[in-house]
């Protein structure tokens, strides 16, 4: 079995909670598929912790942290600023040197048993959104987004596992979308046809339900654990930080 996690956004919190929920599985294969910094309180906690990850994939934030923020708001970029700062120099300069070479190391995409694994799209690994409206506008004929999908859906044989968007799902190449929540927790490919599944945010849940999101990989089986987390813990410490928008708290207390 493996757990498949993304988008811890530097929330240790939600991050111990989902560490000790898949240990208690039994489970020691970790991969994440990026954004492991960003709108939280604690990269330096979840870099460390992920270093020990079998395979860590670069999201937009990780990325904007290691070289340059392009298209961030507001609240998203002064984020970024303050992780920049936190992990350059001070009195653990040389450990955080090696966590910024760790950030500069991730891998854009990754393959294995016939799945590909990205943050955001296989087309814009760690920048492009696959969203409901995608799915929806392409199911009404709108050529633009028919155009996207099926480019997409050409870069992967059967199965796509990405991020990004926050919200757990499963797309299918019919451009039909369905939430984790409708599909009762758990998914079972049908052979031959081909699936984007969003294993949902660790850190920034963005579906109106506040627990942390991830896959658990059981063979041909996936399964969403929602998990239970101190919001307010993290909550606590976003609004002690000036450098730190208090929207970044709002959103964790509700979940968008």
């Amino acid at each position: 079995m493996k757990a498949i996690v993304s988008d811890i956004h530097a929330n240790a919190a939600a991050w111990d909670a989902v560490a000790k929920d898949i240990k208690s599985h039994g489970i020691t294969d970790i991969i994440s598929l990026g954004d492991l910094v960003g709108y939280g309180p604690e990269p330096v906690e979840i870099i460390d912790a992920a270093i020990d990850f079998r395979i860590n994939l670069m999201g937009n934030h990780d990325e904007a942290v290691v070289f340059e923020p392009v298209g961030f708001n507001y609240r998203a970029l002064t984020a970024i600023r303050w992780t920049k700062r936190a992990l350059q120099g001070g009195l653990f300069g040389f450990k955080n040197k090696k966590r910024m070479s760790f950030l500069k190391s991730l891998k854009l995409t990754h393959r294995e048993d016939g799945a590909l694994m990205v943050h955001g799209s296989p087309r814009e690994p760690t920048t492009e959104y696959i969203l409901r409206h995608d799915a929806n506008a392409a199911n009404q004929g709108d050529s633009m987004a028919v155009k996207k999908m099926d480019e997409i859906f050409r870069q992967f044989d059967s199965l796509c596992f990405v991020g990004h968007t926050h919200i757990p799902c499963v797309i299918g190449q019919d451009f039909s979308y369905l939430t984790e929540k409708e599909l009762n927790f758990e998914f079972k490919p049908e052979k031959g046809k081909k699936y984007i599944v969003n294993v949902g945010s660790v850190g920034q849940p963005r579906d109106r339900d506040t627990r942390a999101s991830y896959v658990i990989w059981d063979d041909k089986k996936f399964t969403w654990r929602r998990v239970e987390y101190d919001v307010a813990a993290t909550v606590k410490k976003i609004r002690a930080m000036k450098e730190l928008d208090d929207y970044n708290a709002d959103r964790l207390e509700q979940g968008i």
